[in-house]
């Protein structure tokens, strides 16, 4: 419990917290006792507000702050007040946000309905209340089309072959948009190429180390050729060049809006606009295998992350668990306004990526969603020095989908995040079914003296559409050995979602929704599917199909009998069977009656004699 406030106490606190000190932007603003809404242009109106927020344009969001001492409960009477000021504001303007505060309790009202969702019991920055009328909803097939034209644009247009320079050429572009570049239609192609690398090479940051990140970003972006004649005198081709950076621009900066429209959280845009592309290569000259989305959200919530978390992925590729966890615990913080949305984005997410285009390409997207400090490092996750850099992060979580193939050293990674991380954290990897079957006696007798295997999720045998990879979350508790215990096991046998043509899998029937609420639950009980198992570890490491009973039918023994017969009478099987079938087709009569078909074979030539 905090200590008793009195009103002037909560009043300069939230004056603080709100940021209405010092706020611009021409929005009349002020804490206070009393100035009168007929002083704040509300004619005749003596009332007296303790907090205002009046933007210049009244189809803007307007605030009004009541407080109370620390003391004094939020009731009916309170509350009663509040929406009295509330009505006085909606005289200019239509949306008004009401907030009651007493230094300890906050209760919010749009218009006049209270506003109940999550984060809204704490007291934040001005920004999150005047986003709380935006528009709730984006057209995510939308998204789908414009990064569909942008990688044919770039492909065949541009002439950029290489599907992670179009990534990373678009990422660029999303990023100097997301920090305000001049990137207008009408720009020749130098104009356009060097308002983004000013844009990357611009002292975006205080922290040196993210300045560096934007050195290797930039010089990757240097990089990219393309077969598009930029440098042309003929004034046609100059104008098809300008055309195509003018379209490219507006599909760029609508994708922009999406990110930092309050209405979607920019996760899912990212995620839309990453796997659009991963959509065209299958796997990566790394052997990576991109995550799918929704995956990354069931593996969020299979290891219950929560807004506090620090979560690792040590092969994060272009970062979709960390935006995927950054999205989700910045939800449960209460929006991407608050206080706490800041401290998430700079201390809370880690990842580590090897190959430097991939990695350029997590740090835009990072950068993209404004993190303030992006905790990415570019090293080997076998390495001695990724595991230093894993112990010094105080990581309670890790999500990942480590690269399958051997070669590149699977279970490697897998066993240098685990003895790195502190004991007793839920580790979630994405890898084959039998992957930790086939791993060498040694390494598998070593993790598991030092770390316990508790659950392994089959997932859909189509879910990495096109590449024939049956896969399975395995679900570790670190600094904990296995001792023999069992762990649990089941088959998630559909995801509910659809492959349409040219677009990959999505979830066109809605029912994904419902699959992974079920799940979660399953998963959470360790029951209530057939197909959940308990395994011994020292007999299997994978979730077991079950074997189809050996079954016999009277035909078999018919069939048996058959051949042993025609074999003492050293007759040809099989040349009796053509003969038969092909008088049976050709020689012979049939009648169908009902459910019954007779048929008849004919001796001779004459169709009237009947055998």
């Amino acid at each position: 419990m905090a200590e008793n406030m009195t009103e002037d106490e909560v009043r300069d606190k939230a004056r603080e917290i709100l940021g209405l000190n010092n706020h611009g932007g021409g929005a009349i603003v002020g804490v206070g006792q009393l100035t009168t809404f007929n002083q704040l242009g509300f004619k005749g109106k003596l009332d007296k507000p303790d907090g205002w927020y009046l933007p210049s344009s009244k189809t803007d969001t307007a605030v009004v702050l009541e407080t109370k001492a620390s003391k004094i409960a939020l009731g009916a009477s309170q509350v009663k007040e509040l929406l009295k000021n509330i009505r006085i504001m909606n005289a200019k303007y239509e949306h008004v946000v009401g907030i009651l505060y007493n230094g300890e309790s906050t209760r919010v009202f749009k218009n006049g309905e209270e506003y109940k969702e999550k984060g809204s019991e704490k007291l934040h920055n001005i920004v999150y209340y005047t986003a709380l009328f935006n528009v709730d909803h984006i057209d995510k097939q939308r998204i789908y089309e414009l990064t569909a034209r942008i990688n044919n644009c770039l492909h065949f247009e541009f002439g950029i072959r290489n599907l992670y320079h179009r990534m990373i050429f678009t990422a660029c572009a999303l990023v100097a948009k997301r920090y305000d570049a001049l990137m207008v239609s009408g720009m020749d192609y130098s104009e356009f190429h060097n308002a983004i690398l000013n844009c990357l090479n611009k002292e975006l940051l205080r922290d040196k180390h993210q300045n560096q990140k934007l050195g290797l970003l930039a010089d990757v972006f240097s990089e990219i050729r393309m077969n598009l004649n930029v440098n042309s005198e003929d004034e046609k081709e100059q104008e098809h060049v300008k055309d195509l950076i003018s379209i490219f621009i507006d599909w760029v900066t609508e994708i922009s809006d999406c990110l930092n429209s309050d209405a979607w959280r920019g996760e899912d845009v990212m995620g839309i606009f990453f796997n659009e592309f991963n959509r065209y290569k299958k796997k990566s000259e790394s052997g990576q295998v991109f995550t799918p989305e929704h995956i990354t959200d069931f593996m969020y919530k299979i290891l219950e992350v929560n807004q506090n978390d620090r979560v690792l992925d040590a092969t994060c590729g272009s970062g979709g668990f960390l935006v995927k966890a950054m999205a989700n615990m910045i939800d449960e913080a209460g929006g991407v306004n608050t206080e706490k949305a800041k401290e998430i984005k700079q201390n809370q997410l880690f990842g580590i990526e090897f190959d430097r285009e991939i990695y350029a390409l997590a740090c835009a997207n990072m950068l993209i969603h404004k993190d303030g400090k992006t905790n990415l490092e570019q090293l080997d996750a076998r390495s001695e020095e990724a595991g230093k850099w894993i112990s010094s992060q105080n990581i309670t979580k890790v999500l990942m989908n480590p690269p399958f193939e051997r070669k590149y050293g699977c279970m490697d990674i897998v066993e240098n995040v685990l003895d790195n991380v502190p004991p007793h954290t839920p580790c979630a990897f994405i890898m084959p079914d039998k992957k930790l079957e086939k791993t060498g006696k040694k390494q598998k007798e070593r993790i598991l003296k030092k770390h316990r295997l508790k659950k392994v999720i089959k997932l859909p045998e189509d879910l990495f559409f096109g590449i024939g990879i049956t896969a399975s979350i395995f679900v570790f508790e670190a600094g904990v050995p296995q001792d023999d215990k069992e762990f649990f096991a089941c088959y998630m046998k559909s995801d509910g979602l659809a492959t349409v043509k040219n677009k990959g899998r999505h979830d066109v029937y809605g029912k994904w929704a419902a699959i992974e609420k079920h799940w979660v639950e399953v998963i959470e009980r360790q029951s209530g599917e057939d197909t959940c198992q308990w395994m011994d570890p020292a007999k299997h490491l994978s979730y077991q199909m079950p074997q189809k009973p050996f079954e016999i039918f009277e035909e078999d023994f018919r069939k048996t009998a058959m051949d042993y017969l025609m074999f003492q009478q050293d007759i040809d099987s099989k040349a009796l069977g053509e003969k038969l079938l092909e008088m049976t087709l050709y020689s012979s009569r049939v009648d169908a009656d009902g459910e019954t078909v007779t048929v008849t074979m004919l001796k001779g030539d004459n169709d009237d004699d009947e055998d």
